[in-house]
């Protein structure tokens, strides 16, 4: 008994241990600025940028507080303050499972959400300079082009979409052009009313065909992803601790104690607690 207690008060400060380094990793996220590092965040207003940021930098600090106490209630074999942390563990965790339940919320809508914001910023050649900037930066470093198709940016499509294929192809008439573009691998042949109107193109001209919608999106869903499942890993802790700190605070509920038997004189058999050592 007194080795199978030993392992729990281990395992405790084990998990106790751990469920600061959650905090500490709460705290780190939630001030860090991932989500600065989103390409055309401009476009992305009607998704709050703070979603769970104010969640871990709320949490993380009293994680780590309460951590403390745990570890040392743990380590000194304090049951009363066993007790109390194990209460107030429980209190964080139902209110973070509560605050945070948005963020589930917010990457259900995402796919939807991110659509209706690309179809609302087509044609790309009116939207904002800063934004084409950022997009012909993505276009250029992921080899993509237009958010759902290069026809994103109707018959003004940038140097940053233009590509060259990987085979070269035999000579294809307009006229055999299914739908004004002709895929090669990763490019795609438009027609020539969609050449740029400020350059003036003497062979055909290819653009990446693939769309930076899902890439975007890529990035917009990491931050989110990365909280919920910082969020996840602290609650699997959180009820590991507090399964263990309450199995250490209730010891005297349910521990039996040790008995010793003696026989008298008549062969009568007495029962008597061992003397206890601590």
């Amino acid at each position: 008994m007194a080795r199978c207690r030993s392992y729990l008060r281990g395992l405790a400060i084990c998990v106790t241990v751990l469920l600061m380094v959650s905090g500490v990793v709460m705290v780190g996220v939630g001030f860090s600025s991932i989500d600065g590092n989103i390409p055309v965040a401009e476009l992305f207003d009607q998704l709050s940028s703070s979603d769970g940021l104010l969640v871990l930098q709320v949490f993380g600090p009293i994680t780590v507080v309460l951590s403390v106490l745990g570890i040392c209630a743990a380590s000194l074999d304090l049951k009363p303050i066993l007790l109390v942390f194990s209460a107030l563990i429980f209190v964080e965790f139902v209110a973070l499972m509560v605050v945070a339940s948005p963020l589930v919320q917010v990457q259900a809508q995402l796919d939807s959400t991110v659509n209706e914001v690309f179809l609302n910023v087509t044609p790309l050649h009116r939207v904002e300079l800063n934004i084409q900037r950022e997009l012909n930066k993505l276009q250029a470093s992921d080899s993509c082009c237009g958010l759902r198709s290069f026809e994103d940016w109707d018959n003004h499509l940038p140097v940053s979409c233009t590509c060259s294929p990987p085979i070269p192809t035999s000579d294809l008439q307009p006229s055999s052009w299914p739908g004004n573009s002709s895929s090669e691998g990763s490019c795609v042949l438009v027609s020539s009313d969609l050449y740029p109107p400020t350059r003036q193109f003497t062979d055909k001209l290819w653009v990446h065909s693939e769309p930076c919608g899902p890439i975007l999106k890529s990035y917009l869903s990491f931050p989110i992803k990365l909280r919920i499942g910082i969020i996840s890993a602290f609650a699997t802790i959180a009820m590991a601790a507090i399964a263990l700190c309450l199995t250490l605070g209730l010891e005297e509920y349910w521990k039996k104690p040790a008995v010793e038997t003696t026989v008298d004189d008549y062969s009568r058999v007495k029962y008597e607690p061992q003397p206890s050592f601590t």
